[in-house]
């Protein structure tokens, strides 16, 4: 059983930073989302990787302000968020799946994740 522990939320001011963290994938192989739900808007995915390809992923929201990376000996993939906005407020969750390989369609679904943790919040105030 794979679980996934997500670490690094907290409270930052607008145009501050956070590094969030995310541990417990299981094999090299995986694409790793990172999601975000805020009250009353919808489950956004914000950026992925492959973890054995490094190959990433990102919303258009995130391009350019956030980065992913992951270390494959602490089983960790990171999310680096810059210039955070009022609009990044969310509870940040990252998901798994082993069975494919990341790609420019699959990384964005949920339903196809296996595994998922519990979430840490980012909040950004003005």
């Amino acid at each position: 059983q794979v679980r996934l522990e997500e670490s690094g939320g907290g409270s930052v001011q607008v145009g501050g930073s956070l590094r969030l963290s995310c541990a417990g994938y299981r094999y090299n192989v995986n694409c790793v989302t990172w999601f975000r739900q805020a009250p009353g808007k919808e489950r956004e995915a914000v950026a992925a990787i492959d973890t054995y390809t490094e190959a990433s992923y990102y919303s258009d929201s995130a391009k350019g302000r956030f980065s992913i990376s992951r270390d494959n000996a602490k089983h960790t993939v990171y999310l680096e968020m810059s210039r955070l906005k009022p609009g990044d407020t969310a509870m940040y969750i990252c998901a798994t799946h082993e069975s494919y390989a990341c790609n420019s369609e699959r990384w964005s679904n949920p339903s196809i994740k296996d595994y998922w943790g519990q979430g840490t919040q980012v909040t950004v105030s003005s």
